[in-house]
């Protein structure tokens, strides 16, 4: 009598393709691969919450790192309470203000999970496809976002977390207030006024580099003139056109 064949074993989904719920199971498991899923998941914006209270690649990076270890160490006694990216983004804010602490670069820090009575106080949506832009364009567009960045280092901490994100990550309100611990309507406070100092630094910018702005001096004079001098002659010969013109 022929026997009938042992069904197999279902092959598990891969750890890229699966939600965070099963993803923090199998990490509770040791399994290196849902972690590294996991990490690839929610670097991004990790990374830039860390880097919006550190205003340093480096630091961010080892914030970032110190944090998923935590997470890590700590996974089986997530509960699902809360989000998961709302559990992490509040493991790498606590990362970050350690070291920001720790290395006494600003010598007041703005608690982000407290209020003050006396405080003081875009992400750009663009669906342009870069590939499609002149280099020009491109170097353009990068200057404007280098120049945002240092606007948005400059902020006060408070200020440039919550300003990161909202504007940058796009996240709501509410998660802002549940990831750092402080009432919606202070989110909305600290994005305003951080909307405002980032507008008035910008306009400053606008005007000083106004001044400049289609400059005519240097080269660009010097071979305008030479050109029409050149033209010149052929139209009047002879013509005492032949002196160079003087230094402007």
């Amino acid at each position: 009598m022929p026997t009938k064949p042992t069904p197999s074993a279902p092959v598990p989904r891969p750890a890229s393709e699966v939600d965070d719920a099963e993803l923090v199971e199998r990490i509770a498991r040791h399994d290196q691969a849902a972690f590294e899923a996991l990490m690839r998941r929610h670097n991004g914006k990790l990374f830039r919450v860390a880097r919006a209270i550190l205003k340093d690649d480096a630091e961010a990076e080892e914030a970032l790192q110190d944090a998923y270890l935590d997470a890590y160490r700590h996974m089986g006694d997530f509960r699902g309470g809360a989000r998961l990216s709302t559990w992490l983004t509040r493991i790498v804010i606590n990362q970050a203000l350690m070291r920001l602490r720790k290395q006494k670069r600003d010598r007041i820090v703005v608690p982000i999970g407290g209020e003050r009575a006396t405080e003081r106080g875009q992400a750009e949506a663009d669906v342009t496809d870069e590939r499609s832009e002149s280099p020009p364009g491109a170097t353009l567009r990068a200057e404007i976002r280098r120049a945002l960045e240092r606007r948005i280092d400059e902020l006060p901490t408070a200020f440039r977390t919550v300003f990161v994100m909202r504007e940058v990550e796009d996240m709501t309100v509410d998660e802002t207030a549940e990831c750092l611990s402080i009432p919606a309507a202070t989110v909305r406070t600290r994005l305003f006024r951080a909307r405002a100092l980032l507008r008035e630094a910008l306009a400053r910018d606008m005007d000083m580099a106004t001044v400049d702005v289609f400059s005519f001096a240097g080269e660009r004079c010097d071979r305008v003139v030479a050109g029409v001098l050149a033209r010149s002659r052929a139209l009047a010969p002879g013509a005492p056109l032949d002196a160079q013109p003087a230094p402007l």
